[in-house]
Formats: structure tokens, sequence, C-alpha cells
């Protein structure tokens, strides 16, 4: 290694803060709200114009909504409005009906003879829903609230009016109708855009009124949408206070509590209920009623057990059924995508190493999920999955694969560092699932396999690249990868700080996390996620804090908000569901260090960082229990304890050495190990 990256490590720790932490000014453009949302003062903003947008889901809808903020605090609003389960010809992965929606929609409201519209912004504030706040000269005040019905192919604007002044005002509010029909695979669809009232009325001061702008769609032989904005704001609110309400960080970190409150949010509202069953699909314009190896079965299954919702477990275990259907006996490679409802797939990239991403998350599921049948229905597909990934070894022992997840767009050889890791780390989750199911000798015999992994990694993908002693990505590579950082994830530290050097040098780390290659202007967040999970894993504790709360800052309060995003520039940094799972596992599997040991057991290293006395999970749903997990700051070390109904049950002191193991087979099982809340 070279002499400036010996030391580059240890400034890590004590040096200044990163580039990222300050991109946006100290808290960015949005400011955290008293309550649980997030806030931006447009009235005080000298920065206009300014836009962005966000996607938001329910079970049959999704609606990304595009918002732009002028110099003169007028709003304009466009919205995609997508019907999963509408599917148009030919039935591919991209075809969900879509419909866009811009100013031809806009209601014509006037107070007073004088029109309002377009309103003028004072505020916009986001908490499971975004509202657009204003106030007009004459004193009507404006509440726009823009969501998506969580069980209706309906997204919906809801337009509340106030009388703010001293005098009498008078409300018109011309009707909007825009009607559209399509054709596609069930018939011909029918679209509209409508307000659900319209008409005068005299508001006295204090006064209000209200009337919502619906976007609809359904089968044109259908009856139409009935919509109740009101009933379905309430639906939308107590969705996501559920969510709140489960599985809370509670840190001296604001910021990272409310980035997690946000990623819980949006990992969990992208669940649609399809013909072929419930599935957590991406979004993003153009992923849904679809599942992948990666995003589904890798990034977000082994998180859902943790915030115990229900749809997303129950589709998280749909999804490892659908993957199921296609391992035969004659080992070709599972699709990396089943698509279109589940009645088709696609593979268009070849083998990425998806049997290995299914075996890591399903092994990592079964046994957060706590649940002794489905453990045991799951542990076939995961005995597959490896048995796939065994017969792709090479001679020199690691594991070969047509791509990796970015499926050809960057180099990765007939062997790539992704998917060795990704099978070990199915390995070592597969011995303790065996282990739990009474089975020992299959355990040794995954932890053989894993222990001979770890050493073939070392050896075919162990280097010194660009200086840095680290790994080369694949044979022949010469430059730093981002996913150098995988082998830290799954607890392979043997070059734990060349790689954490590497990964924080301005070689690979930019203003947005991650570049993807070195020199390349490329980012994805599923890598950044993945190197700050595993620079937790490996120790280096006030490291990893400060370049999450940086990236934090960044996505929750800067120019994009306020979810982690898929990729840039493909894609345009789009709200993909499943790298807000990887956020909250940065957490959960990062800063408390849970690794699931058994269907009622777990290891805990809690990294408590420098400065913090105490920090806690509340309400964790794995496991089949309920339980508050804190960790708090002693002169002997760390006191771990687990508290559930009110008492503690355990209590244990870490030293900072080995993982604490963490038994919960006293705590009564949860009723239903899928999720208590409906929904």
């Amino acid at each position: 290694m070279r002499a400036e990256h010996v030391t580059a490590l240890g400034s890590l720790l004590s040096g200044p803060a990163p580039t990222l932490a300050a991109a946006d000014g100290p808290m960015g453009r949005w400011r955290l709200d008293a309550d649980s949302g997030i806030v931006w003062d447009v009235a005080r903003d000298t920065r206009l114009p300014h836009s962005d947008h966000i996607e938001m889901s329910g079970r049959l809808v999704s609606v990304i909504l595009r918002y732009e903020v002028d110099a003169e605090r007028r709003l304009r609003l466009e919205r995609t409005v997508v019907y999963p389960t509408l599917r148009t010809i030919p039935n591919d992965t991209h075809a969900s009906l879509q419909q866009a929606y811009g100013a031809e929609v806009e209601p014509h409201i006037r107070a007073n003879g004088g029109a309002v519209m377009p309103m003028h912004v004072d505020d916009v504030a986001i908490d499971g829903v975004v509202t657009f706040s204003g106030r007009t000269d004459e004193g009507l005040a404006i509440r726009r609230t823009a969501f998506p019905a969580f069980r209706q192919r309906c997204a919906i604007e809801l337009f509340d009016l106030l009388n703010d002044s001293r005098d009498s005002l008078t409300i018109e509010v011309d009707p909007v109708r825009d009607d559209t029909e399509r054709e596609g695979v069930y018939g011909r669809y029918a679209l509209q855009a409508a307000t659900t009232w319209s008409g005068t009325r005299v508001l006295g001061p204090g006064e209000g009124c209200s009337f919502a702008l619906a976007f609809t769609g359904r089968l044109a032989a259908d009856a139409p949408v009935e919509v109740d904005a009101d009933r379905e704001l309430r639906t939308r609110r107590e969705f996501v206070a559920g969510l709140l309400g489960a599985l809370r960080l509670e840190s001296p970190n604001p910021v990272l509590d409310r980035a997690f409150d946000f990623a819980k949010v949006r990992a969990a509202e992208s669940v649609f209920e399809t013909k072929g069953g419930l599935m957590h699909s991406p979004g993003g314009y153009a992923y849904y009623a679809a599942i992948w190896a990666n995003d589904q079965a890798e990034y977000v299954g082994p998180f859902f057990p943790f915030l115990g919702d229900r749809g997303g477990n129950e589709a998280t275990l749909h999804c490892y059924r659908l993957f199921a259907r296609y391992m035969g006996p004659d080992y070709k490679a599972i699709p990396s995508s089943i698509i279109a409802e589940g009645v088709d797939t696609w593979a268009g990239a070849g083998d990425r190493g998806d049997a290995a991403m299914v075996a890591y998350g399903a092994a990592r599921y079964a046994l957060a999920l706590g649940d002794h049948a489905i453990a045991e229905e799951l542990s076939q597909t995961i005995e597959w999955a490896l048995e796939y990934c065994r017969r792709q070894k090479t001679p020199e022992g690691v594991i070969t694969s047509d791509s990796d997840e970015l499926e050809g767009r960057f180099p990765s050889g007939d062997a790539n560092l992704n998917t060795s890791a990704l099978t070990y780390g199915g390995l070592c989750s597969a011995a303790h699932l065996a282990r739990s199911l009474g089975r020992p000798e299959t355990a040794e015999a995954y932890d053989r396999e894993a222990d001979a992994l770890h050493g073939a990694i070392e050896r075919h993908f162990g280097a010194d690249v660009e200086g840095f002693h680290t790994y080369g990505y694949y044979d022949g590579n010469t430059v730093l990868r981002a996913w150098i950082c995988v082998p830290l994830t799954m607890g392979i530290l043997d070059r734990r700080g060349g790689t954490i050097a590497a990964l924080f040098s301005p070689r690979l780390w930019t203003e947005d996390g991650l570049a993807t290659e070195a020199g390349d202007a490329t980012f994805w967040d599923r890598a950044t996620l993945y190197a700050l999970r595993g620079v937790f894993a490996a120790g280096e504790t006030d490291a990893a804090l400060r370049y999450l709360t940086a990236y934090s800052r960044r996505r929750l309060l800067g120019e994009h908000v306020p979810y982690a995003v898929e990729a840039y520039p493909e894609g345009g940094q789009r709200h993909l569901s499943a790298e807000s799972a990887l956020y909250c596992r940065v957490i959960t599997e990062g800063l408390f260090g849970i690794t699931p040991t058994g269907l009622d057991s777990f290891e805990c290293a809690p990294r408590l960082p420098t400065g913090w006395d105490r920090m806690a999970l509340r309400s964790v749903r794995a496991f089949a229990r309920e339980f508050d997990l804190a960790a708090e700051r002693s002169p002997d070390g760390v006191v771990v304890s687990v508290e559930s109904g009110g008492q503690q049950v355990w209590r244990a002191v870490w030293d900072g050495a080995a993982p604490l193991a963490v038994p919960l087979s006293g705590l009564a099982p949860h009723p239903s190990p899928l999720g208590r809340r409906p929904g």
C-alpha cells in the first residue's frame, strides 16, 4: 500500500468532516419538523426556482409527483400515475399502464372573482404525503395534499380552502374532467382525472371547504371508482403511522432517526396486489408487479421481519416461492426477474449470481421471521440455490456468473467478487438455519464450505488495486470498484483497512456516495449503503457514522428528497423502494450489529459511536416476537438489554470484541409471524 494510504484510515476518525456533509449547507434545503416529517420553508428560500420528484405507492397504484416552485413561488405540478395491474401490450417488464397529467387538469379556483391558481407556496411538507401550503393576498389559505389511495386504483390531490380573513370570500371552483381510454392485456382501460366537487360557495371568516382532484384507472367495463378523499387520507396516514410505530430508532442523531422513519415507509409501501399475489416491486416508472433476485430477494426480504409489516412479509415469502418454481433437477439458472404479475420472466443479463442472491436473502429472512414451518419450506429453496452455486465453482474455488446485479453496465469478468461473497453469506446463514431445524451435519457441511470459499475469495480476488490493499473485482480488474465493500458486509475482514481506505478515498467517494468505478461519474446508492453497513460491521464506527450522517442529510434534507435513490445518470435518481430497505439495514445490521443465528436468537455487536451514551430499537418485530433492543455506555463497556412488555428479559455487557449471543426463547412468540398490523 502506498504510504499516503497507510494513514488514510486513521485520518477518517480524526480529520475534517467529509465534503458530502456540507454539500447542501449545514442542513440542506429542508429541515426536520417537530413531528415526523420534513419541511421546506419556501417563503424564506432565496434559491428559487427549485424542482424535485417523489414516488408514493398504494396496493394498486403508484404516483410519481414532479413539483416546481418558480422564482415567484408559484407551484407547477406534473404527475405520472401508474397502475401496475392494468397491463399493457406487450406484457413485459415495463407494461404497467401509465398516464401523465400536467397543467391541463389543474383546477381553476377563484376568490371574489380573482384567480388563485397557480398557488403561491409558503411551505412544502413531506410526512408520508406531500402537502403544499400557501395564502393569497385576499386571505384565502390553501393546503394541497397529494397521496396514493391504499387499496384503490386512485391517486388523490386534496384541496383544503380556509377563509383566513375578516371578510367573506366567494369561492368558485370550475369542474375538471379528463377521460382517456387505452387498450391492454385485459381489454379496454378507462382513465379519468376529475374533481370531486365544483361550484360556488361563500366562506365566512374562519370557514373552509374542501374537494379533491382524483386520478383513477379501471377496466372500462367496470363501474367508476368511488373516491372518498378524506377516508383515503386517513387510511394513508394510519398506514404510515403503523410503520413509524414499529422498529423505531432512538438515537442522539435526529437526522438518522428521521431518515430511518422515511426509509421504512418507502420500503413498505411498494407492495402491489396482483393476480399472482402480493408482490414487492421497485417502482421508478418501470418496475411494477414484478420481483428481482437482488431488489426483493436480497435487499428488502431480510428486512421485513424486523419491521413486522404483514404486506411486506407476505410479499417476500411469495417472492421466494415464485423463484422456487424455476428450481429444477437440471440446475438451470433461475431468471433474474419474474414479471407481469408472475406470468413471465426476464433473464436478459444471463446469470447475475441470482441463485446466490436468493440463497443469502431467503436464509436471512427465514431466520429472522422465526416461523418453523416457513423455515422448513424455504430451506429447500436455499439448498437448491447453494447447490446451483456449488456447480458454478471454478478450480480456484470461487463462483462464476455471467454478470452481476449491474447486468453488464460495468465489466465483471467470468467470476466477480459480489457473487462469491453473497454465496459465502448464504452459506453462513444457511448453516444457522440448518442448526435451528435440527440438522447439525448439514450445518457443519455449510460451515466447511463457507470456510473454503472465504479462503478462495482471498486468494482469487485479494489484490493491491490503485495502491490499496483490497480486492480486484474480477480477474484482471485494475480499477477500484464500489462492490469491494461486499466482503465487509458478509463479515470477511481480511482486507478491512485497505478496503475502507479505498472506499472513503477521493478515487471512490463522491458527494453522492460511492462511484461505481473510480474515475466514473455513475453512482448507485445500493453500493453506498452496502459499504456503510460493512464499515460498521468492521468496527470503524465513527467513520461510518460521519459518512452515514452526511449521506442521510443529503438524501433527506438536500436537493432531492426524502429517500435513497437508485442511480445516476441512469434513471435520474429514481426512488426505487428496495434501496430504502438497504438504508434500514445499515442501522439494524450495521449500527446495531444484528445477525440472525436462529429462529429465536441473534448475535449483536452494537457499534455505539463516540459521544453517544445510548441508542435503541423499539418494537422490533423479528423472530416471531416483539421486543426493544437497547445499548447504553457504562464504565465496563456497552450494556445491551432486551425488554418486552415493559420488563427487562436479558442483559449483558459487551466488551467490543466477539458479538453477544442474544437468546429470545424465553419470550412468548408473536401470534402471527407474518405481522400483526393489518395491510
